[in-house]
C-alpha cells in the first residue's frame, strides 16, 4: 500500500508524501523520529534528563525487532527520501480486548512535520485499513493534549480505562481511546 499526498502550503518541502510500509531499513529513521518526537510531545510532562537519555541507538534495534516479528503493520511517511513519521498498529494487546480488536501501538512525527498535514494522512491510512465494525483502541498520556485532540478529530473518544506508569520515577497516567 503506497498513498502519496501533496504537500501542504508552507510545507519544508516542495514533494508529495508518501506513505508505505516500513521496511528493515527504516528502522534508524524511525527510531530518530521516535526520540525526535517523544523529546518534543513530552517535554513539559518527562524531566529532561530521562528524555535527554533515550538513545536513538537501542530505540533503532528496538524497532529493527519489531520490523522483523512481522507481528504488526508499520506505515512510514516520507518526503525527500526522509522519513517524516511513522504509525504501528496491530492486535489489542489490552486485557479485555476481544479477538480481532486492534491497537494504535504508535503514531509520531518528528518535530519539524507537526502541524503539516502528515499525521493525518498516517491516520486516514491507518483506519482505512481497519475493516468496518472493528474496534481500534490507543492509549495517550492525559497530559498530551494536542494528542488527545488529534485522536478526537479522528472518531477516537476516552473509554473510561486509565492506566498508572512509571517513566523516569514519576507516575503518569495513560487514557484508552477507543474507535469503533
Amino acid at each position: 500500500m503506497v498513498v502519496q499526498t501533496s504537500s501542504q502550503p508552507g510545507n519544508q518541502t516542495d514533494s508529495e508524501v508518501v506513505i508505505r510500509p516500513a521496511t528493515a531499513a527504516d528502522a534508524d529513521a524511525i527510531a530518530r523520529v521516535h526520540v525526535s518526537s517523544w523529546r518534543g510531545a513530552y517535554a513539559h510532562v518527562l524531566p529532561a534528563e530521562y528524555l535527554d537519555s533515550v538513545d536513538p541507538a537501542a530505540r533503532a534495534k528496538k524497532w529493527t525487532e519489531i520490523l522483523a516479528s512481522g507481528r504488526r503493520t508499520t506505515l512510514v511517511a516520507e518526503a525527500n527520501e526522509r522519513i517524516l513519521g511513522f504509525a504501528s498498529y496491530g492486535p489489542s494487546r489490552d486485557e479485555d480486548a476481544e479477538d480481532g480488536y486492534l491497537e494504535l501501538y504508535a503514531i509520531y512525527l518528528d518535530v519539524e512535520s507537526w502541524g503539516r498535514g502528515v499525521a493525518r494522512q498516517l491516520m486516514r491510512t491507518v483506519l482505512a485499513d481497519v475493516p468496518d465494525g472493528v474496534p481500534m483502541t490507543l492509549w495517550v498520556l492525559e497530559q498530551n493534549e494536542r494528542a488527545r485532540h488529534f485522536y478526537r478529530r479522528h472518531g477516537f473518544q476516552t473509554d473510561g480505562v486509565e492506566r498508572i506508569d512509571d517513566i523516569a520515577g514519576r507516575p503518569v497516567t495513560e487514557v484508552r481511546y477507543r474507535r469503533g
